[in-house]
């Protein structure tokens, strides 16, 4: 037998092999296209809801509008938890016909059109009949309403847009009443998101105080459930002026200057605009556009953008612009069925009314900064007297100073009134405010226990030995102008002048000196001084970076309002805090900065003994740390965070309003509508710049209690006092012992001479 004959397999074994080897896979399985369906009808309308009522705030807009758009002059508006559990909005409107009852809340049902063409020429704030029928998807809503000449009204509940039961007689007074209760409560998603309900409450309470300042012949009001007294409370007044007045404040109202602007070319746009804008001495954080177009509350980027880039280049970089304006156009100019929620609208030759808006504001604008005017009248006067410094200023040993001896007898001229051992010669004793025992007392309380926090300064250690730091140090030594050394030294504390400039008096010279720019750099020097050496200040519930941040980012937002940069600023805040965390054993070793695993802080150092820094401004703090450091160059990172610490340790006024003067009018408690010439004698009194109830009128000592809110009037007294005595026994003692003053503040206001005995002395000769 042939042996590759006997060593080939059998033939049918091959065949199955190739069989095997060539054989295609089977072919996929197809899948078929996914079958589409027809939307549940409920389905269809909880989503459109979603839409529509975005949050409390906007199912409180669409109920307002429709109030307005029932002739009312009188809109109440109660809120519980921001709106989830309970909103309700009363007005004395021309109310609902008993025959229209049943397909109220139906979708696309409306009494504002009728045909597509009335769309063109619409005037009322509502038509598509979507608002009340949204609510009904995903709240409860309950309906009471009376019309004119009917002896009773009528109470109707309302789910999924029909009517739960047939309408039942009751009490009513003129208009409707709808309540809407537990918002969101189909939708877990929506309400999570919104439990913040003070968030909320305030969202609603400025579009209440926007709709105000408009709608100048009606009268608003907005309170939390239980509560007595509204957060917006406005009466019909005679201009929209007098509503700003009334709802933002005095301050906002005298620095708002009318603004007007127009076209009637066919060819070009037609439109006519007029407001209020801010002036060049207004100042603020936050920007405040009120925008109405044909009496419809709405917003307009385009139109925002184009004011701020005229304020950016007038203003200060942190002040932002005031602005109420109202623009009326030809109907068929605006497209407002452009958004769910009604908030924006389609402008027809929207460049070219946005270009003319932009011109009248940047010429009245400019015309406002070349006549500028200042509140503080005191330094209005002062700022032709600056601190006289001579060239050679850093050589001279100090400014001129009385020479001789003790024993010779002071001129008259040269006497001074003032004693620093004498506490009756300062200021204080000439007010009539409480004692500081009571403060000091007070203090000694709240101060953290730091009995053993004296650092040892003349002992560094490795760390404190650092070439960048003892560079910075010498900065400083190097940079301290002589004059002002010796003001510092030997001055004595007179007493606060306003919120911001302290009197000292220095030999027979008195000055103004601006506090918060001497805290700052005081700080500053003493972090620098005590670097690595500090104890520390335990927080009793370590609060996390990233929350911090984020407030911080909200503070700078120039639309708090807007939520579309939300994730942005999540973003922002989750970097930072990454990058603090890795930074976190340099924060704690050198600064007494500690941050956990966790991304929380926990500790903040001791910068100067029995005073403890302002916890508000710790999220500005936070986020100045993660920006404005730079952690790759030793120096310039150590300089950055010294300075950081500085300006969050700096004495700066508390955020409530100075409790005296004109700051009295924030306490006072809104008063309900009375007697018509008792309202004109307020109005009147507050139109003058003060109100008569802040003045301290023997027998009307009863009457002013009633109309202040005491608990929050005492709280900032509290902090405004706890804040001079910090400046007069704990800043002006440690600046005598350890700081040396920049020469650069001879010249940037932060010393201004005031009075000079010798000068003062020739005058009153003469007399």
């Amino acid at each position: 037998m042939d042996p590759y004959t006997a060593a080939a397999p059998p033939t049918d074994e091959w065949e199955m092999e190739i069989d095997a080897i060539e054989s295609p896979p089977p072919p996929p399985l197809l899948k078929e296209p996914p079958k589409i369906r027809r939307l549940d009808e409920s389905v269809v309308n909880r989503i459109a809801a979603g839409e529509v009522i975005q949050r409390p705030v906007s199912a409180i807009k669409e109920l307002v509008e429709n109030s307005l758009d029932a002739n009312s002059t009188s809109i109440n508006v109660v809120v519980k938890d921001g709106g989830l559990k309970l909103i309700q909005v009363s007005d004395d409107g021309h109310g609902i016909r008993y025959e229209d009852l049943p397909i109220l809340c139906e979708r696309h049902t409306t009494s504002k059109l009728s045909t597509f063409e009335d769309l063109q020429s619409i005037k009322s704030m509502g038509f598509r009949g979507e608002a009340l029928a949204s609510m009904t998807y995903v709240a409860h809503v309950t309906v009471t309403t009376i019309t004119k000449g009917q002896l009773h009204g009528y109470r109707v509940s309302y789910r999924d847009g029909i009517m739960e039961n047939e309408p039942k007689a009751c009490a009513a007074v003129k208009g409707t009443q709808i309540m809407v209760e537990n918002l969101f409560y189909n939708m877990a998603a929506r309400r999570k998101t919104l439990q913040n309900s003070a968030d909320d409450y305030t969202k609603i309470v400025d579009l209440l105080s926007r709709f105000s300042i408009h709608h100048t012949n009606l009268s608003f009001s907005c309170r939390k459930h239980g509560a007595a007294r509204a957060d917006v409370h406005t009466v019909a007044t005679s201009s929209s002026l007098d509503a700003i007045r009334s709802v933002y404040g005095v301050s906002v109202a005298r620095n708002l200057m009318k603004v007007e602007a127009s076209d009637d070319d066919p060819s070009s746009s037609i439109f006519e605009m007029n407001g209020f804008i801010s002036n060049a001495s207004y100042s603020a954080k936050k920007i405040t556009m009120v925008l109405y177009i044909n009496d419809r509350l709405v917003e307009c980027s385009a139109l925002k953008r184009a004011i701020e880039v005229v304020y950016a280049a007038t203003l200060p970089k942190a002040s932002k612009p005031f602005i109420y304006m109202t623009i009326m156009l030809p109907p068929e100019h605006v497209d407002v069925n452009v958004h769910p929620t009604k908030r924006e609208v389609s402008l027809l030759n929207q460049e070219i009314i946005v270009g003319k808006i932009q011109s009248a504001v940047e010429s009245k604008l400019r015309k406002s900064n070349e006549t500028r005017t200042f509140q503080e009248q005191t330094m209005e006067l002062l700022s032709s007297s600056p601190l006289v410094t001579r060239k050679d200023s850093h050589s001279s040993p100090s400014l001129p100073v009385s020479t001789g001896s003790r024993s010779q007898k002071v001129p008259v001229q040269k006497m001074v009134r003032t004693d620093s051992s004498d506490p009756a010669g300062r200021l204080h004793s000439y007010l009539d405010a409480k004692p500081l025992g009571e403060q000091e007392s007070r203090n000694s309380l709240t101060a953290v226990s730091r009995s053993s926090v004296r650092q040892r300064r003349n002992n560094p250690t490795e760390a404190a030995d650092l070439t960048s730091i003892q560079l910075l140090i010498r900065e400083i030594d190097s940079n301290s102008h002589c004059g002002l050394l010796d003001i510092v030294r030997d001055c004595t504390y007179v007493g606060m002048a306003d919120d911001v400039y302290a009197l000292l008096q220095h030999n027979t010279r008195l000055y103004l000196a601006n506090v918060v720019n001497l805290s700052k750099e005081l700080m500053y020097q003493q972090v620098l001084r005590r670097f690595a050496h500090f104890n520390g200040i335990q927080l009793s519930d370590p609060t996390p970076l990233q929350e911090l941040i984020i407030l911080a980012l909200r503070e700078e937002d120039l639309d708090p309002d807007s939520n579309e940069n939300d994730d942005l600023k999540k973003k922002i805040a989750e970097m930072n805090t990454d990058l603090l965390k890795q930074k976190a054993e340099m924060l704690d070793e050198c600064f007494c900065i500690h941050i956990d695993q966790d991304g929380n802080l926990g500790r903040l150092p001791v910068i100067l003994d029995q005073y403890t820094p302002d916890m508000d401004r710790v999220p500005e703090f936070v986020l100045c740390l993660g920006n404005d450091v730079d952690w790759e160059e030793e120096k310039s990172c150590f300089q950055a965070v010294s300075a950081a610490l500085g300006n969050f340790y700096a004495m700066h006024p508390p955020l409530l309003p100075n409790p005296s003067g004109d700051g009295l009018q924030f306490y006072q408690k809104s008063k309900p509508a009375g007697n018509p010439s008792d309202r004109e004698s307020e109005h009147n009194s507050i139109t003058h710049g003060f109100s008569f109830k802040s003045m301290n009128f023997e027998g009307n000592d009863k009457e002013m209690g009633d109309d202040i809110d005491e608990e929050l009037l005492s709280e900032a007294k509290s902090a405004w006092a706890q804040r001079e005595w910090s400046i007069q026994h704990v800043l002006f003692p440690a600046m005598r012992l350890f700081l040396k003053p920049p020469a650069s503040m001879a010249t940037n206001g932060t010393f201004v001479q005031v009075a000079s005995l010798e000068k003062l002395y020739k005058i009153f000769e003469r007399c």
